[in-house]
């Protein structure tokens, strides 16, 4: 009945991670100062990003198209780190929302970028927010059945274009109170790049299990954030209910299904705001000590966030730990990732 939405890993193993952040801070005081107009005239008031979402900066790149160099610089980082040649790496797929053109890929400046060899398969795997943990499951999937050793993802992210377009269109004269709320989650973007190295874990003890997991989809809520480089339109209260909805339906499958996720060592979710976070936490009864965050100083780095919150938590992790992924795209889709450290 559930199809391949649960499934289990037997020989692959998480070896690396890397993040490259983008270099120019923007905090929410800053659009709060270029909206001051806007925000006076709707009665709403100054600090709304960091109080309601709990926002208080994102990052920028210097130029918007840096995101695919910061991608591959993350992937270059992460092969120098465990010491794999490029050589080795037979996939590699890029997971980002962010994309300059229609055609061709992203994927194909990352692969260049980073300089894997003609045989390392390369494409683009789209799915909002949720596209890295995709990508993992894809990558671990073909290194379980013996088609390849080594696996790259990237995702590199510019949120640059959606905050000036959404600044400018919130500065309009006519602009009203509802509009803007729907626009809030634009303001919440940040920018940055992130990679992860995945490998068969039978040749690499000092890797990181991937166990396997849970996905379920509703997508009958396509319809909820709908955004492209003008600007990211948002229910956010029905994004959030129904969100909620799915992530509760999915842990109870996976629950179902055998795993137990009730007493992990770390919960890295998807970076949005104090509200997503919370409203997790209350969904499923999660302990709060156990949530890195990194969306105050980051903002939502969109399909990067989780790995690039993964790659700042690893420090503190050890032998033995256990690890749940939860990622949630816009569609909406959810799945969680078991990892044991």
């Amino acid at each position: 009945m559930n199809g391949n939405s649960t499934f289990r890993h037997s020989n692959v193993a998480l070896l690396g991670l890397a993040e490259v952040t983008a270099p120019v801070e923007v905090t929410s005081a800053s659009f709060d100062e270029r909206l001051g107009g806007t925000l006076e005239r709707l009665n709403l008031p100054h600090g709304l990003l960091e109080r309601v979402a709990g926002v208080r900066a994102r990052r920028n790149w210097e130029h918007p198209s840096d995101f695919s160099t910061g991608a591959a610089e993350a992937g270059r980082t992460v092969l120098r780190e465990t010491g794999i040649d490029a050589e080795q790496v037979g996939l590699m797929i890029n997971a980002s929302v962010t994309r300059e053109k229609l055609e061709p890929s992203v994927a194909v400046s990352v692969h260049h970028g980073i300089g894997l060899q003609p045989h390392a398969m390369n494409f683009d795997l789209t799915n909002a927010c949720l596209g890295f943990v995709n990508g993992m499951t894809l990558a671990a999937t073909m290194i379980d059945s013996g088609q390849l050793d080594y696996a790259l993802i990237v995702a590199g992210e510019d949120a640059s274009r959606v905050q000036e377009s959404t600044i400018q269109r919130l500065s309009r004269s006519d602009i009203t109170r509802a509009e803007y709320l729907n626009e809030f989650a634009s303001l919440t973007l940040g920018s940055g790049a992130s990679a992860a190295l995945l490998g068969p874990a039978d040749k690499h003890p000092e890797g990181h299990r991937i166990l396997g997991g849970v996905t379920r989809a509703a997508t009958w809520n396509h319809q909820l954030c709908v955004g492209d480089h003008d600007g990211m339109f948002t229910d956010a209260k029905g994004l959030l209910e129904n969100g909620m909805e799915l992530v509760t339906t999915a842990w109870h499958t996976a629950h179902g299904d055998g795993w137990d996720w009730r007493n992990m060592d770390a919960y890295v979710m998807h970076q949005v705001s104090d509200i997503h976070t919370n409203s997790i936490v209350k969904a499923v009864d999660l302990d709060t000590t156990r949530i890195p965050k990194t969306y105050p100083q980051l903002g939502n780095v969109g399909p990067a966030s989780l790995p690039i919150t993964l790659t700042r938590k690893a420090a503190e992790l050890t032998a033995g730990d256990r690890v749940l992924c939860m990622g949630v795209g816009s569609g909406l889709n959810t799945a969680m990732t078991e990892i044991e450290w």
